[in-house]
């Protein structure tokens, strides 16, 4: 399976997504709300327009799922799938803390075969690919990443708009296992378990098919295991796009907390 080119254009996509971002994030901007009372700015909506335009001009015959689109449920009679969140952390976007990402996934046959996460206020870049890797980039390098061999003295990240009294219970249930814990913002988190830099992180709450494609596709690329709370795979481009059961993802599976 070649990807390049859905890959090349992906970066790209996400890297001009996060240029637009940025120019709105460094002045002042509205804030409105969705019917689930989820905020949204022009950000938002800026960034979902370059990403959905792009792809669909370099890849007219796949369907694609995005947080800011309008969804079109022909998408489930096609293999190929673009899943998008054009700003993943839009709470972090508001506090201006810039823990929030541009985040393209694409899924074949409901499994997450690439994914790509910018991070626009530090111009880094994870992507995952199958079957080749995952990688980093900042301004000075690009290297290939993998998750952390540690067993002990393990690192956790958490949400830090999303805790929830599940997690604060597992987590004192395991704190003779855990050496520190971190609150970090969007999908932040499965990236610094893709780099090695932590090797814990569940989620109890909601989250959409978007808030975790691109995420999936880096870590398992890196040698990670996203699995539903269940244990269970995850899979996209589902008829309901939420993902209702909650995820972990780990650095290996001796680490698993339930």
């Amino acid at each position: 399976m070649n990807l390049i080119k859905e890959l090349d254009t992906a970066k790209k996509l996400a890297v001009k997504a996060g240029k637009a971002i940025l120019d709105i994030y460094e002045n002042s901007f509205e804030i409105e709300y969705k019917e689930d009372k989820s905020p949204i700015t022009l950000a938002d909506k800026k960034s979902n327009d370059i990403i959905v335009e792009g792809l669909k001009k370099e890849f007219p015959a796949y369907s694609i799922l995005s947080e800011e689109l309008e969804d079109n449920k022909t998408r489930l009679k096609n293999d190929w799938c673009w899943i998008v969140d054009p700003l993943d952390g839009t709470k972090e976007f508001i506090k201006k803390n810039g823990e929030f990402t541009v985040n393209i996934a694409l899924s074949y046959k409901n499994k997450v075969v690439l994914g790509v996460i910018y991070i626009p206020v530090t111009d880094e870049l994870y992507y995952g690919i199958k079957g080749v890797g995952a990688f980093y980039k900042n301004k000075h390098k690009e290297e290939k990443i993998k998750v952390s061999d540690r067993r002990k003295e393990l690192r956790v990240v958490m949400s830090r708009s999303h805790a929830t009294d599940k997690l604060t219970y597992l987590l004192e249930k395991n704190k003779d296992k855990i050496n520190d814990v971190k609150k970090v913002g969007s999908s932040l988190k499965g990236c610094l378990i893709a780099r090695g830099e932590a090797e814990i992180y569940y989620r109890f709450s909601l989250t959409k098919e978007w808030d975790t494609a691109a995420m999936q596709a880096i870590v398992e690329c890196a040698g990670g295991i996203f699995k539903q709370i269940d244990g269970l795979d995850m899979i996209y481009n589902r008829e309901n796009p939420l993902n209702e059961k909650g995820f972990y993802i780990l650095n290996n599976i001796d680490n698993k907390l339930i």
